[in-house]
Formats: structure tokens, C-alpha cells, sequence
């Protein structure tokens, strides 16, 4: 399962079970810790997932900002909750890529912000299985 972690919502996306293409799930509406986690681990259950792939925001210099610092600190926390593994995968140019897309396809503005979340953490898991598959 892909997380692409922001302020307000949290993109989900799914894999298939052999591991090639990425799907766009659910944007959950951020409010408490407990409550974003709880979905995201019924979510998790309802699917059978094997392991999370969490968006690192990093700068574009390389270096990790507040937002880097704020995905470990949810990783870290998630991982007390779960067994299932978590992984980080640059998440760098991953909404403005999706964007760009929605732009492409003449998503109007509304229907954008209304799937960009879910895509963005399509996008994070397709480079992360992509990158399994050349190991």
C-alpha cells in the first residue's frame, strides 16, 4: 500500500498481487492520528497487504525538511500499532507530476484535487515496485 502523506489528507493506492501496477484507493480526510491510522489499517486488512510504502518528501537538494521529519514521525508511530513492514520511497516531483497529468487530461480543477492525493501515492508505489522488479 502507498501513502502519500500531506497535511490535510492521506493518499492511498494499492498494488496487484504480482506486484506491478500501482492503483489509486482511497484519500482519507486527515483529523486525529488514531482515527487517519485506524482506517488506514482497516483498509490494510480488507486488502491484505504485505507492506506499507511510506512518500519521503525530500528536498530537492537532498536534504529532508518538517515534512521528511513528519513522514518518520508517522512511520515510526504506525509502526507501533502494526507488524506490517514500512518502507520510504522519494516522493520527490510526485504531485507535480500527477498534476501535470490531470492538466493533460483536462481534469478540471475540482476533479484534481479530489484524485491528486490518491494518484501521488499510485505514483510512489509504482517507482518503488518498479525498482523491486530491477533488483
Amino acid at each position: 500500500m502507498g501513502l502519500d502523506l500531506g497535511s490535510k489528507t492521506i493518499g492511498l493506492s494499492l498494488s496487484d498481487v504480482t506486484l506491478t501496477v500501482a492503483t489509486p484507493l482511497e484519500t482519507i480526510r486527515r483529523t486525529k492520528f488514531s482515527k487517519d491510522v485506524a482506517r488506514l489499517l482497516e483498509l490494510a486488512a480488507q486488502h491484505e497487504i504485505g507492506g506499507f510504502i511510506v512518500g519521503l518528501p525530500i528536498n530537492m537538494d537532498g536534504s529532508e525538511g518538517p515534512a521528511a521529519q513528519s513522514a518518520r514521525a508517522f512511520a515510526r508511530n504506525l509502526q507501533k500499532l502494526s507488524a506490517i513492514p514500512v518502507a520510504f520511497w522519494d516522493e520527490r516531483m510526485s504531485t507535480a507530476a500527477v498534476t501535470r497529468t490531470l492538466l493533460e487530461a483536462d481534469a478540471s480543477r475540482a476533479r484534481r484535487a479530489e484524485v491528486v492525493d490518491k494518484m501521488a501515492a499510485a505514483y510512489i508505489l509504482q517507482g518503488a515496485l518498479e525498482r523491486l522488479r530491477r533488483v
